[in-house]
């Protein structure tokens, strides 16, 4: 089971300390009976409020003044160039929201808690060496999550394992980090965009095995941790996006899936992979082997292999993902992650691991059927369909194709788009020739349609 600090008490008495007495007074006050407390919000001239896991709570009926904002400020750590300070020895992060002239009008006091036992489960990706990125929403536990595996990794493995800390958010403020690391040693970072160079002077410098990242956000950060895994480096690290789908469309970050390009085939090929003749492609291997998306705190999901998943996802298919659920006695249920309407994910992508629907019945005239020809003319198909008043949609891939026309030496040959029709159970018909009477043959066939 996950457990807290042992010197959380001491901790949070901190936090409070650092606010004016009568919030700290009604924020101790709020946590009586409560689920865990989140932050302390302050903004200029509003009441201030303490947010829970479940709810969110008015600290008193005086609004916020100028003063409590400079009481705030002066009893923690110095503010750097992104507008967040702390605590010396906590894992508590303050945030300023400025004027336009500079001045601080409001505060996030966002509690900070090493959490033991919140890598189970995924502990067994952690301690194999692969290179594991976790996603998800703010608040979920990524960073909390991220410090207890470099902790397991250098205590327990006896790694040397290098924290990247740009806003000392891993180890703690002050010079001394955070006991929540464990024997991990902590790089800070003077300034958000000098993290991209202290990632490179990381590995260059200090020989680690493995380096922890928090919040990969920009093209040079990418880049590093991309030159950081070239270099036989384990890489764990969070990075903006809560999911899969969100990198892949993200131009900034999809390098970190190895990049996606646009490649222009040629007729036989396409023909042959049964696509367009322009396609997405991958053009690197993935920086990360896992990729993790923390739906919540007691639940995950992880895809892996990474490259197959991206490959598959970019063709428009769905590997589903295994599901991580940890129990209330603290054993780990894991399952394949079920399928979803139509057995498409999120993005609308088809299974790869699912047969596809099972095709219409056929011998109703009237019964739509969405037909990939493979090798066989579309203007045929087309003129077919007219002719006969069919209800037909003539797809351009194969995946969500109820059936499949082809040719003979097409299906002997056993090209991609026929293996993936029969691999799903999607019938597969075959013409002798591709000529404009075959195809109406064949149509009539399916519908059961009688000739005129």
């Amino acid at each position: 089971m996950a457990e807290t600090h042992q010197d959380w008490a001491s901790e949070l008495d901190l936090l409070f300390g650092a606010l004016p007495p009568p919030i700290r007074d009604a924020a101790r006050n709020a946590m009586a009976g409560r689920d865990e407390l989140l932050e302390i919000v302050m903004d200029l001239g509003r009441q201030p409020e303490a947010r829970f896991t479940d709810t969110e709570v008015i600290l008193g009926a005086d609004p916020v003044a100028g003063a409590d904002l400079e009481y705030v400020a002066q009893r923690v750590g110095a503010f750097g160039d992104d507008n967040r300070a702390g605590i010396a020895r906590t894992l508590h992060r303050i945030s300023a929201i400025r004027n336009r002239q500079g001045e601080i009008v409001g505060v996030t006091c966002r509690v900070g808690r090493a959490v033991t036992g919140t890598i189970n489960l995924i502990k067994d990706l952690v301690v194999s060496g692969r290179s594991i990125l976790l996603l998800g929403r703010p608040g979920v536990g990524k960073t909390t999550m991220l410090r207890e595996c470099a902790r397991v990794l250098a205590d327990e493995k006896a790694k040397r394992v290098v924290i990247v800390d740009t806003s000392n958010e891993i180890g703690g403020d002050g010079d001394i980090p955070h006991p929540g690391i464990g024997r991990s040693r902590r790089m800070q970072v003077r300034t958000p965009t000098l993290q991209h160079a202290v990632m490179i002077e990381a590995v260059e410098n200090h020989m680690p095995e493995v380096i922890v990242i928090d919040e990969i956000g920009t093209e040079l950060e990418a880049q590093a941790a991309r030159t950081i895994a070239e270099r036989g480096v384990q890489l764990i690290a969070t990075a903006h996006g809560r999911s899969l789908d969100n990198l892949l469309v993200n131009p900034t970050l999809n390098d970190l899936l190895g990049g996606i390009q646009t490649v222009t085939l040629g007729d036989e090929e396409a023909r042959r992979r049964g696509s367009q003749k322009s396609v997405q492609e991958r053009k690197a291997p993935p920086t990360f082997d896992v990729l993790v998306e923390i739906q919540e705190r007691q639940q995950l999901v992880v895809h892996t292999p990474l490259d197959e998943v991206v490959d598959l996802a970019l063709r428009g298919l769905f590997k589903p993902p295994q599901l991580r659920v940890r129990r209330p006695d603290g054993s780990v249920l894991t399952q394949i992650e079920p399928a979803r309407a139509n057995g498409k994910d999120r993005g609308g992508r088809r299974s790869a691991q699912r047969p596809a629907a099972t095709p219409r019945r056929r011998g109703s005239a009237y019964e739509p059927m969405a037909i990939f020809p493979y090798g066989v003319s579309r203007s045929h198909v087309e003129q077919g369909v007219r002719e006969l008043g069919l209800p037909v949609r003539i797809l351009h891939h194969p995946e969500d194709a109820d059936l499949v026309l082809t040719l003979k030496n097409y299906y002997r040959r056993k090209d991609s788009p026929i293996q993936q029709a029969e691999a799903q159970g999607t019938p597969v018909e075959v013409l002798r020739s591709n000529s404009a009477e075959q195809v109406r043959s064949a149509l009539e066939r399916i519908y059961q349609v009688e000739s005129a």
